[in-house]
């Protein structure tokens, strides 16, 4: 367990958008550092290429807080180590091919995935849909980074992620086409035992996470100059040269997250209706395919969306300073 001096250690995965530009915010926001100096706990962001990387670090506690697919939610929140806190992203992962193939084309194809994510899902879905087994098509796994560029050079033949890889695909060739969407969305959890020993930690993060949210919606330069963050957090991570072949540009990465996070009218509340619940279908989906660990339990996931922390921190929008916006270059 963290001593009371340890730092605020929150999981980001800067290769995937909005995700990647709303930690960007985050990280940047001089009034969360500012509150989390006075609580001797400065943030600490750790970048990962997939959040299923995170999950280990969440369960034991190195990590405090991530920025998670849904798959790897699920799998987190199923055994019980995390609060399920707010939406991050709610769109359609995809399902990527050239030339005329469709999903029934699939057999015997080589398809890149990266395991444990919401594209994975996706993927497992799709081919679901037109009766092929996993065992019938090759898996690779492979950083949703290099997925299009492998697309080109025809070393694999389909690939299944979340943006801005599909958008990169079908700009860099008219033969690049989507076979399949799924419906994927990225959650902010926070692992319990922390929000337990460090609730005015906790709260102060979640302030910074709505200011974001927030300050992104208030004006179409807000969210350029996040997206300029978020390609300059990519860089940092990938050491990639920036205007590199396979950058996406601001005005991509705008669209993305205006679409993806901003223009959801409930964000960054989480809407779970019972009539149609999205989690617990691919709850029982991964169950009946046996990707769920032993022990993971509806039960789990439900209590994990109980969670009340955003409503809290929301009510008091004064003392936690929702409407003022102070972020650092």
């Amino acid at each position: 367990m963290k001593t009371s001096s340890a730092s605020l250690d929150l999981g980001a995965q800067p290769l995937g958008y909005p995700s990647g530009v709303l930690s960007a915010v985050i990280q940047r926001d001089r009034i969360l550092a500012r509150a989390l100096a006075e609580a001797n706990r400065p943030l600490k962001t750790h970048a990962f290429k997939r959040g299923a990387d995170m999950l280990p670090l969440l369960a034991d506690g190195r990590l405090d807080a991530g920025l998670l697919g849904d798959m790897p939610t699920l799998l987190a929140a199923a055994q019980g180590s995390v609060w399920i806190a707010g939406l991050v992203k709610q769109s359609s992962t995809a399902i990527v091919a050239k030339g005329d193939m469709q999903v029934r084309d699939l057999v015997g194809k080589r398809i890149a995935f990266v395991e444990a994510s919401s594209a994975h899902l996706t993927l497992l879905q799709g081919l679901a849909t037109a009766g092929i087994a996993p065992t019938q098509v090759t898996l690779m796994t492979m950083g949703v980074a290099d997925m299009p560029a492998a697309l080109e050079r025809g070393e694999i033949d389909a690939f299944a992620a979340w943006e801005p890889a599909p958008t990169i695909a079908l700009g860099s060739s008219k033969k690049n086409h989507i076979v399949f969407r799924g419906q994927s969305s990225d959650y902010f959890v926070i692992e319990r035992s922390f929000a337990q020993q460090a609730p005015q930690a906790v709260q102060q993060l979640l302030a910074a996470y709505l200011r974001a949210i927030e300050w992104m919606r208030r004006s179409q330069a807000n969210l350029e100059r996040a997206a300029r963050w978020a390609i300059a957090d990519t860089q940092a991570f990938t050491g990639a040269a920036p205007g590199s072949a396979a950058a996406v540009s601001v005005e991509r990465i705008a669209a993305i997250t205006r679409r993806e996070l901003l223009d959801v009218p409930s964000a960054p509340s989480i809407l779970f209706n019972p009539a149609a619940p999205t989690l617990q279908s691919e709850f029982q989906f991964l169950a009946k395919l046996g990707k769920l660990p032993p022990g993971a339990s509806w039960n789990n996931v439900q209590s994990a969306l109980v969670f009340q922390g955003l409503t809290q921190v929301q009510s008091q929008a004064r003392v936690f300073e929702l409407r003022s916006f102070d972020y650092a270059d």
